[in-house]
Formats: C-alpha cells, sequence, structure tokens
C-alpha cells in the first residue's frame, strides 16, 4: 500500500482545522469591485477569528456574540466558517437565520457562491439545492437559511451551527421565541458553535441583554467588539486647508485616529449626523447602543451610576403585617432604615398579571437617596396592603399614588378604607360653584405627566438623587422621547421603576400644593 506524502497529510489537517488556512484556500468572495477572489481576513475578520480559536481551545465550543460597526465582513466570515463547518464534517447542521429576508438571500447566495467555486478536492457532493437549503449526501450535512418571525425556528431540529445575523433587529413580537427555538436546538457539546452578531438598536431587546451579560461573564457568550477604525479603508484623502476640530483632537488622542480616517468620520457625520454615526461606526460599545432613540434622562450619566450604585443590603418579603428576611423577597433594601427620618414613597400600580406591568413603590430618604424598591405582580388591592405596611416600616413616609386605572382601587383602599395617615391628596374644583372636593392619589394626565418626569429629569441632572436600584437605571435608559414628543418606555421595556420614582421625586420637592383639577374620575375622600 502506497504511504501518503506526510506534507499532504499535513496539509490536509490544517486544512480541517485551520479556518484561516481554509479560507483563502477554498472560498470565494465578491469583492466591493465585483471581483471572484479568495476570502483572505481582514482585520476585523482576524480579530474574530482568534476569539474563535481562543474559546474552541479553552472550552471546546464557540459561543460568541459580536458588535460591530458597519460593513466589516464580518457576516462574510461566519458564513465562511458555517460552510467549512458543514462541508468538512460528517452529520453537522447549520442554520443561518436574518432579520428579514432580503439578508437571508444574500447570505444564502454567498453560501451557494462558496460552494460552487470551492476546489473539487475539498467540495462535498451536493444532494440538492434549494432556496434556502443546501444539503450534502455523503455527509449527510447541511446547510439552511430562515428569517425571523415564524414561529417554529429551529423546534424540532437538532443544530451544531448557528447564526443569528443582526439579532437586534429580528422582529421584536417574535424575537425571543425564536431565539429561544434556535439556541435550545444547539446541544451543548463540543465541536457546535452559535455566533450572535449585530449593530446595536437601542439599550434593550435580546441583542443587548446578551451583550451585557457576555460583558459581565454571566451567560457563557464571549463578547467581540470591533470599531470602525478597525477597517483601514474607512479613510478619505484630507484637503489642504484641514484642521482637527477640539472632539477629533481628543479622538485622535484616545484611539490613535490619523488626519484620513478623521476626514472619513467628518464626512459620514456630515451626510448622516452624529447619532446615526454613532450608533453604525461606534468607537466603543456603549456608544452605539446609547445613540439608538432619544433618551429622556443623561445616558452617560445613568451608565456610570452602574458601577457606583450601593450594594444591595437586604431583601425582604411581607408576611403578614411583618417585613421578614427573605432571600427572594420583593422588597429590596439599599440603605438601613433610620428612626426619625422622613421618608417619601411614590407607587405605580399594574393590573397585576405575570408578564405584564409591574406594580412597583420607591423609597427616598430626605436626601433624595434611593434607600428601598418593592416590584412585583400582585393585584391592585393587595398592593394598596403593602404600601400600608411600607409606609409603617419607614415611620409613616409619604406616599402617593396614581390614581388612573387600575390605580383607583389601590387608592382607594388605602386612603379611604384603610385610612393610611399620610396619603397624597389633590383637590378638585368645581368651575361654576367653587366648591372644593379632596380626592386621594395623583392623577396622570397630558399635563401633569410632563411636569414629573421632567423634575425627576432635573433632579437626575443636576445630581440630586442617588440611585441605587440597577432595574430602575436600566428603565431610565430604556425611557425615551418618541417622534411625536410623548416620553415613554421603549417597545418592549417596562417603566414602573420610572414612573414611582417620579412621583416619590415630585412629593419629595414639597409639592404637596393641591392640583386643582376639574377631572371628574377621582375618588372622593369621606
Amino acid at each position: 500500500m502506497t504511504s501518503l506524502d506526510p506534507k499532504l497529510v499535513a496539509v490536509r489537517k490544517r486544512l480541517l482545522n485551520d479556518f484561516s488556512f481554509y479560507a483563502p484556500s477554498a472560498l470565494k468572495i465578491r469583492t466591493k469591485a465585483g471581483e471572484i477572489a479568495p476570502l483572505k481576513l481582514n482585520n476585523a475578520q482576524t480579530i474574530l477569528n482568534d476569539a474563535v480559536e481562543a474559546q474552541l481551545t479553552s472550552e471546546g465550543k464557540v459561543r460568541i456574540i459580536i458588535l460591530k460597526a458597519r460593513q466589516q465582513g464580518l457576516s462574510t466570515y461566519t458564513g465562511g466558517y458555517l460552510y467549512f463547518s458543514v462541508s468538512q464534517r460528517n452529520a453537522s447542521k447549520a442554520m443561518v437565520v436574518t432579520h428579514h429576508s432580503d439578508s437571508t438571500r444574500a447570505l444564502f447566495d454567498m453560501t451557494k457562491r462558496y460552494h460552487e467555486n470551492c476546489p473539487e478536492i475539498l467540495k462535498p457532493h451536493t444532494k440538492y439545492s434549494s432556496r434556502r437549503e443546501l444539503s450534502f449526501d455523503v455527509l449527510d450535512s447541511s446547510f439552511v437559511v430562515a428569517t425571523a418571525g415564524g414561529e417554529s425556528i429551529g423546534r424540532g431540529e437538532t443544530l451544531t451551527h448557528v447564526h443569528a445575523s443582526e439579532l437586534a433587529f429580528w422582529q421584536k413580537s417574535t424575537a425571543l421565541e425564536n431565539w429561544n427555538g434556535l439556541t435550545q436546538a444547539v446541544p451543548n457539546t463540543n465541536g457546535t458553535a452559535i455566533f450572535v452578531e449585530s449593530t446595536a438598536n437601542g439599550i434593550s431587546g435580546i441583542f443587548y441583554d446578551l451583550w451585557k451579560g457576555a460583558v459581565d461573564g454571566t451567560n457563557g457568550y464571549v463578547p467581540v467588539f470591533i470599531p470602525w477604525f478597525t477597517d483601514p479603508d474607512y479613510r478619505e484623502p484630507v484637503p489642504d486647508n484641514f484642521e482637527r476640530t477640539p472632539d477629533e483632537i481628543d479622538l485622535a488622542a484616545e484611539y490613535g485616529l490619523d488626519d484620513e480616517q478623521l476626514m472619513f468620520r467628518r464626512r459620514k457625520v456630515a451626510q448622516n449626523g452624529l447619532d446615526l454615526w454613532n450608533q453604525e461606526y461606534p468607537s466603543f460599545p456603549d456608544q452605539a447602543f446609547l445613540t439608538t432613540g432619544r433618551p429622556v434622562f443623561n445616558p452617560d450619566k445613568l451608565l456610570s451610576r452602574l458601577s457606583e450604585t450601593e450594594e444591595l443590603k437586604q431583601r425582604l418579603a411581607l408576611e403578614g403585617d411583618d417585613w421578614l428576611d427573605n432571600a427572594r423577597g420583593e422588597l429590596s433594601i439599599y440603605r438601613p432604615h433610620v428612626a426619625g427620618e422622613q421618608y417619601v414613597i411614590g407607587g405605580d400600580v399594574s393590573m397585576g398579571v405575570r408578564g405584564g406591568d409591574y406594580s412597583c413603590a420607591q423609597v427616598l430618604d430626605s436626601k433624595k437617596r434611593q434607600v428601598a424598591v418593592w416590584r412585583s405582580h400582585v393585584h391592585p388591592d393587595y398592593f394598596a396592603t403593602v404600601l400600608y405596611a411600607l409606609g409603617e416600616y419607614y415611620n409613616e413616609a409619604l406616599i402617593i399614588v396614581e390614581n388612573n386605572s387600575h390605580g383607583i382601587l389601590t387608592c382607594t383602599r388605602l386612603g379611604k378604607d384603610m385610612a393610611y395617615p399620610n396619603f397624597y391628596t389633590e383637590v378638585q374644583v368645581d368651575k361654576l360653584t367653587d366648591r372644593e372636593t379632596v380626592k386621594l392619589g395623583f392623577t396622570t394626565t397630558s399635563k401633569t405627566k410632563p411636569l414629573i418626569i421632567d423634575q425627576l429629569r432635573a433632579a437626575h441632572r443636576d445630581d440630586e438623587l442617588e440611585l441605587n436600584c440597577k432595574v430602575t437605571i436600566r428603565e431610565m435608559l430604556t425611557y425615551v422621547a418618541t417622534e411625536t414628543g410623548a416620553m415613554e418606555a421603549e417597545s418592549g421595556c417596562f417603566d414602573d421603576c420610572v414612573m414611582s420614582l417620579a412621583l416619590a421625586n415630585h412629593i419629595h420637592e414639597g409639592a404637596w400644593e393641591p392640583i386643582e383639577s376639574t377631572d371628574d374620575h377621582y375618588i372622593e375622600m369621606v
């Protein structure tokens, strides 16, 4: 029997195990100039490949999330890596899921180009090829694409390799279900790979949560950030009269940028605006997330505070009339209770249905420090019981509760039936008779909501508030101004912490003076 050439054996082994060697040898791409050329890894692709190799070495599998600037070839790399994996190994199945059908088609066309131009010695025999699947019969392997939005992505499948492309832009109503179905189809075994890549799309959603979990080291994913200046092509010729602005001087010093790179940035900003530039061509991760939407509260200050909050001291649960230690208690304590201190409590009421909005109570001390937060899904009637006990615990604190919708029941129960002694009231004035009627709770209207939010924004801006609850801070990060001027939580996010904090801040500022109103849906205090 003729022995194989050791050099050929070594080459074959390297082709099977070294993607950076395999790519320029076997894969062809369409360049920006429209030419078919070998896939030679660029700077961004090399950074990603190094992360892949490091995780394979340390863990035996790949779980990577990529936050990137635009058009750095990372989808090209990932598509090539998946084709490499399923075309050279038995019983492998890769799936690529994108946010839009056009993107799905483009990535699949790229994969078919890889296959069509693959050297015969490395090219597996094709069983069949369709608009969404490429199957190899001898290997019993396949490559499949899908578009996010359906209900059954990944269900019933066993996948070895997954690429979730532009996850931040998946349809929000089905994104979580799609993601869960996709990832549950991948066994937690050596040789498997899950790639998540996207540009940013605000401080909310699956992609943001995955990224933060990866950065915090809590979800097993390795974060890979690729800033815009990694791409050597992102530069423009510099005119003779070019002078750096103060911002450009700072950027050049911080990131080592030259004038051609600064010129590229300057022209892009002139074309599309600074916010879009920061989102699509970020220099650091938080910049990408923060510039989407129109945040009401200063995001830089909020992000800075996330790392400076007081440690959670204690969790308590209401048992009867007493607050008892409980690791799963709904009341989070950040500062100890002080006898004789004057506290204020703001309450936001929800329907109490799991999966929906929360009922939330914020406790501030006399220095506007966030000392405790209660948050859970409870019936509006029981929330009154919670607030009564919370108010008693905090030295008969001043309590303000929104009386809209489900809050009517909470206010009636707390202020009338239970007769809590320090409850916020308003005065309704009859325009015809000038008769004044005392009413329970705070009514949120198109006039009063901007008032309390603006008060909260000013207090945060002027460093009057000490925020300690990370849930509250993250809600403030996703509280935005819409195109119509309304202020609300981003789609898919909550605002119960924001609203209850705004109410607590409102009465903290001495806003006990009655608000005159002619609304007729108040609860009359007897």
